[in-house]
């Protein structure tokens, strides 16, 4: 259910910054320096980190000497106050011009029909596959190597395989069977005429995560491994509990949730016009399908089932100010807070915690050198464990 326009490859993995040794006895001064320099801050083609591994990142962090359009990408970067400034202007004419009342029932009432003409137009051939995702997340290696046993895998909005597949790759598991859903009927069409669709190992059905029922063919507690990638934000804030239950119910105890999506303050955001704004930090885009950018306190609220998460978050949460995420923190504004703590629609009961095992914001720094723009992404990434409220453990 990802528009794979606005996605880039996760880069929140530690790389090893050893320098290379000299490779002569007695070498030259610029071989010396050059044979030293980490890969992610090379521009020697022999030892240049994008030519030897285009799905790590993680390492290239700004100095203050750096010049920022050396590279084309920087890891870690905050936003400066400009940029702070500018996203505040930009929100504000959003809400100044937001969608109609009319196109908000229309987007809302349907919103599969939307994703269907998305995938009619769009084919497994405009997808980038996903071939990080096992680095992100090592349960996903763990459930397919030789000799586990049975594993299974629920990934949530599929979309044309982007993800199943290179996992199925990759997999040595014999018991291993991936249930990839998603509620438009055209992506699951795709996902089943794919020539690397084995039924053996994968089974494709239209399932809206926020309905009242299961996958097809799927029973309750028999899933070890769910995965929702750019799929979250393509709800509805009233979807979001029902959401979060249904994972719950095909979880098996001890099972994990991977989860990766879009964080507020992200370009994507920003560049949203006027008729864009559904509510808050919620938008429709051009071609009809919906998007949703979160803070963290926000998901350790929805996954965690206790509101009060997001004291621990730094910042004042009932400053009215503070209506945006800022340099020193991930701060939910005094509307976004109050929902939140008031349980307004999505809040899960305590009945249906998550453990969060690791939750965390991902920013980067996209450099166009030529126009010498700076431009900011932002996601945040997590993994949550179903656990058992009663249990003293």
């Amino acid at each position: 259910m990802l528009n794979p326009r606005e996605e880039s490859h996760p880069d929140i993995s530690a790389l090893s910054l050893k320098p290379l040794g000299p490779t002569s006895a007695f070498p030259s001064p610029e071989l010396d320096q050059e044979t030293t320099t980490p890969p992610h801050r090379s521009h020697n083609p022999t030892n240049n980190l994008k030519r030897s591994d285009p799905f790590k990142f993680g390492s290239r962090y700004l100095e203050p000497a750096d010049d920022v359009f050396e590279f084309n990408a920087w890891d870690h970067v905050t936003p400066d106050a400009e940029y702070y400034s500018f996203a505040e202007t930009q929100y504000q004419k959003q809400r100044d011009a937001p969608v109609s009342d009319f196109d908000k029932k229309r987007f809302n009432a349907d919103p599969a029909k939307w994703w269907n003409r998305f995938y009619s137009n769009n084919t497994s051939n405009f997808f980038k596959d996903r071939k990080w995702l096992q680095q992100e997340f090592p349960v996903l290696t763990e459930s397919t190597r030789k000799g586990v046993g049975r594993k299974v895998v629920l990934e949530v909005g599929a979309g044309a395989g982007n993800t199943a597949f290179p996992v199925l790759a990759a997999n040595e598991n014999e018991d291993l069977m991936i249930h990839a859903c998603d509620f438009s009927a055209k992506a699951v069409e795709l996902l089943r005429t794919n020539a690397a669709y084995d039924t053996k190992h994968i089974h494709a059905s239209v399932w809206d995560i926020s309905a009242d029922n299961l996958p097809e063919g799927m029973e309750e507690e028999t899933v070890d491994v769910v995965l929702l990638v750019f799929i979250f934000s393509a709800l509805s804030p009233k979807q979001w509990n029902a959401a979060v239950k249904n994972v719950w119910r095909c979880l098996k105890f001890g099972g994990e949730v991977c989860f990766r999506d879009y964080g507020k303050g992200d370009l994507t955001q920003v560049r949203f016009k006027k008729e864009r704004l559904l509510e808050e930090n919620f938008y429709v885009r051009g071609d009809g399908t919906r998007v949703y950018f979160f803070q963290e306190g926000e998901l350790r609220s929805i996954w965690g089932g206790k509101a009060e998460a997001i004291d621990n978050v730094k910042g004042d949460a009932t400053d009215a100010s503070n209506d945006h995420t800022k340099p020193d923190g991930d701060i939910l504004g005094s509307a976004e807070a109050n929902r939140v703590r008031n349980g307004d629609d999505y809040a899960p009961t305590s009945e249906h915690p998550f453990q969060i095992v690791s939750l965390g914001v991902d920013r980067r720094m996209l450099v166009n050198r030529q126009k010498q723009l700076k431009m900011y992404r932002c996601w945040i990434q997590g993994r949550f464990k179903k656990i058992d409220a009663n249990s003293p453990s």
